[in-house]
């Protein structure tokens, strides 16, 4: 399910696919931040990105990512969209 609204998007993942979804989130390049929940809308990380995020600055944070993944069933991602 996508839900939209002026600047952000969000979408419910399973745990097992948050990082291949993050991971393509952050190579389409439109994101400023990127934020996950769990079902009950409980903040688990919110991911701040900039314009010239290189791979190396990227992986801990996938690293995070993939040990939330680890934990949830079920989760969804706000993405904040640059104007």
């Amino acid at each position: 399910m996508v839900k939209k609204t002026k600047k952000a998007t969000s979408v419910k993942v399973k745990g097992a696919n948050l990082v291949a979804k993050v991971k393509a989130i952050i190579q389409k390049g439109n994101a400023k931040k990127i934020t996950l929940k769990d079902k009950k809308g409980k903040t688990l990380l919110e991911l701040p990105l900039t314009l010239g995020l290189a791979g190396a600055i990227i992986a801990p944070p996938l690293a995070v990512v993939g040990a939330i993944a680890a934990f949830v069933t079920e989760c969804s991602i706000t993405v904040d969209k640059r104007a």
